[in-house]
């Protein structure tokens, strides 16, 4: 009797990807983007009005379609059952890790006891960046699948207690999972990035936010179009979608100008990087990051702690 293989898959990209591998198995594919905005642990009738609260706010993106898009392929994942693996495909960036936390924890909810594993982008031989799953050749596709990570009890229970942590109001209580040794092999680079979200301490601009900063003081950059461009290549462990990071920049418009031959720093961009102002109370809002607010918390560079106001 054939196996009966489940595939959970980050977005619609990588789905096109994997129907020309012709593998067997259901497709599920998870569309939110969950390391921005309130979440809660349970993924149920709440949460997703939550969400759908979130998204039509902040990106226009109506209740009809995220029934559509969303809802229905998390509907999809809780009636199917009596799989024998299930194969999670995400990348490595925080984005995907979020997704792939609240993927697991309704595999947790439906009792499922097939065996779980990974297919996840690395870093091939010879390239210096990490190279998105759907980016890849079909034939590297097929090596990625052919030698992806097998979960085993322990690793999905540490990727259900970061959930939870994620879901809650003190994310202090993450900073020690950093050092939780997992097969999950960039996990705790993405806790790291997630914590060094918050507003710093000094300037009230988090690590994203500055690199975009260091970015314009660093670079010849001619027009917004350009710094998008940048910011998207220079992120890091973020995996920020082009909207997401449009709206970054828009936040921070207050740091940088357009000379009309090129985008240069304000004189805010440059007290800020410099440390000579702190940019809190100008930036403060009630944005959320899964359960806590955004400006309840401050990062310490030095220590690479929390600090809760």
């Amino acid at each position: 009797m054939e196996n009966k293989v489940l595939h959970i898959v980050n977005g619609d990209s990588l789905a096109e990807q994997m129907k020309e591998l012709d593998l067997p198995g259901e497709l599920v594919i998870w569309r939110e983007l969950l390391c921005e905005g309130p979440t809660q642990q349970e993924i149920n009738s709440e949460f997703f009005k939550i969400r759908k609260k979130f998204l039509r706010k902040t990106y226009d993106i109506s209740a009809e379609n995220y029934e559509e898009r969303f809802i229905a392929e998390v509907k999809k994942l809780k009636t199917l059952k009596d799989y024998d693996n299930v194969i999670l495909w995400f990348e490595f960036d925080l984005f995907c890790h979020i997704n792939m936390l609240a993927a697991l924890s309704i595999l947790s909810e439906i009792e499922n006891k097939a065996p779980v594993s990974l297919v996840c982008s690395k870093k091939l031989e010879g390239e210096k960046e990490h190279k998105p799953l759907s980016q890849l050749s079909l034939k590297e596709l097929r090596n990625h699948y052919k030698n992806r990570i097998h979960l085993n009890t322990e690793d999905l229970e540490v990727a259900n207690l970061i959930w939870e942590l994620y879901c809650g109001n003190n994310p202090l209580k993450l900073k020690p999972q950093i050092k939780v040794n997992t097969n999950f092999e960039y996990l705790s680079s993405c806790i790291r990035a997630h914590i060094e979200r918050f507003p710093n301490s000094i300037t009230g601009i988090n690590t994203l936010e500055r690199n975009i900063l260091r970015l314009i003081e660093g670079h010849d950059i001619k027009n917004e179009n350009h710094l998008l461009g940048y910011a998207l290549e220079y992120q890091g462990y973020y995996g920020y979608s082009d909207t997401q990071m449009q709206r970054l920049l828009e936040k921070l418009s207050l740091f940088y100008k357009n000379t009309g031959e090129k985008i240069v720093l304000s004189t805010a961009g440059t007290q800020a990087l410099a440390g000579e102002k702190n940019f809190y109370r100008d930036l403060k809002n009630d944005e959320f990051f899964g359960g806590a607010k955004m400006y309840d918390f401050l990062y310490e560079s030095e220590s690479h702690k929390l600090l809760k106001l």
